[in-house]
């Protein structure tokens, strides 16, 4: 069991959590009042905001202190923002196939950007949702990114809802996708192409009521093991190197977002709450495998 602590309130549905280098917590807020990139104070006493671009989703900071946003909206795009305040889209497509829904990304040990695009717009989702409806057409996606050239490349398409995504302690690429509630593994290639998209773990607990459920951002602790947000089902659940799920962390609402490690010998987590507004703490007592950074 962790112990927890509302560590910053107040935050219009927030995701993407991101602990910067000089010790503040950059977040997300997603709600269409906010729609910004915000900065926490290393005590989680303060705000600042930092920029507001349309509805960011997914976060990374470069090792230049450079922050990379999936933006789901206004348009569907990479962000590139400074820590002045700076914000320029660089991309809007790659491979010739326009963004939908960028998501998430991440940086691969060869230095390149991994983006995961959910794969329909999020006014069609959302009006489909609404309307008690499934059957939307969902074309998840994942793209390379080469900052040097701005180029991205299609690796993977017919992703479920991709979600998610983070490197193992394997070196393998990690995406979740939140319609089939599954974790997905992709051998990958030091030339930075992936393997076949195969089933490594379900984070749904299918012995509880059915509903829009999934796994959405997710972390790696220096173990192997998987800290997965399962929106919907209000807990990170864990997932060990062999597969198993081994602990349900609950939050404090439905629908967690994403998860970050804490700085280093803290054995903390940081989970975004999406309904309660909150980035959490909670106590594990492990800390994160190292994050790959930019070439």
């Amino acid at each position: 069991m962790s112990d927890s602590k509302v560590f910053h309130s107040g935050l219009g549905e927030p995701e993407g959590p991101v602990l910067l280098a000089d010790g503040r917590w950059g977040v997300v807020e997603m709600s269409t009042d906010t729609g910004r990139v915000s900065l926490i104070s290393q005590d989680g006493i303060s705000k600042q905001v930092l920029v507001k671009t349309g509805r960011p989703n997914g976060m990374v900071q470069d090792r230049e202190g450079t922050l990379w946003v999936a933006e789901s909206m206004n348009p569907p795009s990479l962000l590139k923002i400074g820590l002045d305040g700076s914000s320029e889209i660089v991309l809007t497509e790659g491979d010739g196939v326009k963004f939908l829904f960028p998501n998430d990304l991440v940086f691969g040990p060869d230095g390149a950007l991994y983006l995961t695009d959910s794969g329909v717009h999020r006014p069609d989702f959302v009006k489909a949702r609404e309307e008690g409806r499934m059957d939307y057409p969902v074309d998840g996606r994942l793209f390379r990114i080469e900052l040097n050239t701005m180029t991205a490349k299609l690796l993977d398409s017919g992703i479920p809802f991709a979600n998610g995504i983070a490197f193992g302690v394997d070196s393998a690429l990690y995406v979740t996708a939140t319609v089939s509630g599954l974790l997905y593994r992709y051998e990958w290639n030091s030339d930075g192409s992936v393997g076949i998209r195969e089933e490594f773990a379900d984070l749904v607990d299918r012995t509880q009521p059915s509903g829009f459920k999934g796994g959405d951002g997710f972390a790696v602790a220096e173990n192997g093991h998987f800290y997965c947000a399962v929106v919907g089902q209000g807990n990170v659940t864990v997932v060990d190197t062999s597969r198993n799920v081994i602990e349900r962390i609950p939050v404090g609402g439905e629908q967690p977002t994403n998860v970050s490690f804490g700085p280093a010998g803290s054995g903390d987590i940081y989970v975004t709450v999406k309904d309660a507004g909150t980035l959490e703490r909670h106590h594990v007592g492990i800390d994160g495998f190292p994050l790959h950074l930019s070439s």
